[in-house]
């Protein structure tokens, strides 16, 4: 999954941000069901950058409020 960068993220509409949103955090429910499973992460990084990512669409959504 390709790194979403701030610019492109605050061009989206709600609408979009929304189902990215939701997009991100089924995908980090299943990487921690794997992990859960007592599997290894596939990629290591990749929750953290998830972690992120949703964090970084959550911040654009509260400033879009004001």
């Amino acid at each position: 999954m390709a790194e979403l960068k701030t610019k492109d993220l605050r061009n989206m509409n709600n609408e979009e941000l929304n189902q990215k949103l939701k997009s991100l955090k089924e995908s980090l429910l299943r990487e921690r069901a794997s992990v859960a499973m007592g599997g290894a992460p596939a990629s290591p990084g990749k929750m953290r950058s998830v972690r992120r990512q949703i964090a970084r669409i959550l911040t654009i959504m509260e400033e879009k409020k004001e």
